[in-house]
């Protein structure tokens, strides 16, 4: 069998949205900042053999806002789940996690949300410990759209659990 999802991803500018994304689909990574303007869309299936199904992965890469209120609501219609992105390294991304958490949530209800730390490769994991407070509570997982690490993870997995 053979489905399709809209996963949207979310965030500030230059968290590494379009990085997580060209990871996961291209499995390439490269260090030249491009800002993305409105939406880019992405596709990858997914095999879930445990299920004997294929999942189309629709991804909507999203323009970074640095408030979720400027978010165009008309790009979040149809979303299976959200992916926020915040940057591990800098606080302005994920000081108001929790309110644009809420956003999500009063605008899209019973659509899931995965909260990513990206960047993980330029921190230690003592750092994420001692910022638990900040953004651990709330995370879902840590990744680095660099190394790859944790990337086909996070999509697999999220993929997995729309069925």
């Amino acid at each position: 069998m053979k489905i399709s999802k809209k996963i949207v991803l979310l965030g500030h500018f230059g968290v590494g949205k379009s990085s997580l994304i060209r990871r996961f689909v291209e499995n390439t990574f490269s260090e030249n900042y491009k800002v993305t303007i409105g939406v880019h869309i992405f596709k990858k299936n997914v095999e879930i053999p445990e299920k004997d199904t294929d999942v189309s992965l629709v991804i909507w890469d999203l323009e970074g806002n640095d408030d979720i209120n400027n978010t165009r609501l008309s790009y979040l219609i149809g979303t299976n789940a959200f992916i926020y992105v915040y940057d591990v390294t800098r606080p302005a991304t994920y000081e108001n996690l929790q309110a644009e958490i809420d956003f999500l949530k009063e605008k899209q209800k019973n659509t899931p949300i995965k909260v990513v730390g990206n960047k993980n490769d330029l921190v230690t994991k003592a750092f994420l410990k001692e910022n638990n407070d900040n953004f651990g509570r709330l995370t879902d997982l840590y990744v680095s759209a660099k190394t790859g690490n944790q990337v086909d993870f996070l999509f697999s997995k999220l993929a997995e659990s729309l069925l």
